[in-house]
Parts: C-alpha cells; sequence; structure tokens
C-alpha cells in the first residue's frame, strides 16, 4: 500500500473533507504545490483554482477553491479556503452570468474567481 497523508478540506462554515491521500496538488499563488507525505513544512496562500487529489497514481477528485492558506506539515496537509465545490458541480452557463454580473460592478476579486472557474471548466489539469 502507498505511502499517503493526511488531507484537510476547511470552509469557514464547515469541514469538508478529511481523509488520507497519496498526493494533492494545491493552486499556490506562486505555482502548483505538489504535497507528498513527510513534505517540507510550510504555508503558502492558495490562488483560484483546482485542488487534484491522486489516489491509486491518477488524480481522483478535482475540486475547485476560491482561494485561502494551505498549511502542509510532515504528514499533513490542511487547506483553509474561502469557498470551494467538486468541479463537476460548476454550471459554465452559471459562471458566465455571475462573471458578467462581476464585471459590469467592477469586482475584480470575483472577476478572477470566475475567469479561474471557466480556465478550470476548459482545461481540468493533471488528467
Amino acid at each position: 500500500m502507498a505511502e499517503t497523508i493526511d488531507f484537510e478540506l476547511v470552509s469557514p462554515e464547515r469541514l469538508l473533507l478529511a481523509k488520507p491521500v497519496e498526493m494533492v496538488v494545491v493552486p499556490g499563488t506562486e505555482g502548483d504545490l505538489g504535497i507528498l507525505p513527510r513534505h517540507a513544512p510550510l504555508i503558502a496562500t492558495v490562488r483560484p483554482g483546482i485542488i487534484a487529489i491522486f489516489a491509486g497514481g491518477k488524480v481522483a477528485e478535482r475540486i475547485f477553491v476560491a482561494g485561502g492558506v494551505a498549511e502542509v506539515t510532515g504528514d499533513r496537509c490542511t487547506v483553509l479556503a474561502e469557498r470551494a465545490m467538486p468541479l463537476a458541480d460548476l454550471d459554465r452557463a452559471a459562471v458566465d452570468r455571475k462573471l458578467k454580473e462581476d464585471r459590469e460592478a467592477a469586482n475584480a476579486a470575483e472577476v478572477a474567481i470566475g475567469e479561474a472557474m471557466l480556465a478550470a471548466l476548459d482545461n481540468p489539469s493533471y488528467h
């Protein structure tokens, strides 16, 4: 059995996911962070994008996060996400509508999240 690292995804409201994983890739503001068991400790900011959770040597789950903070220790990776949802739950028409509204309202933070959602739908990383 492959070595694992405990992964937790937490939103302001609740714990969304907690389970051992082979690897998790987190979209850091300075680039993607591939987190494996025994990773060096770190704290990093998270940009809007996809968290890829690996099992059996391939991506088992993709979760869109709107940003947040990641904390890594040798045996745990915790992501405190502003918002999170499975990539499969994103509705392109709803994202397009909200992005149009956010652009008209000049809401730069929400525009960045909407653009990241569209990019995630068009190009899900780590196949």
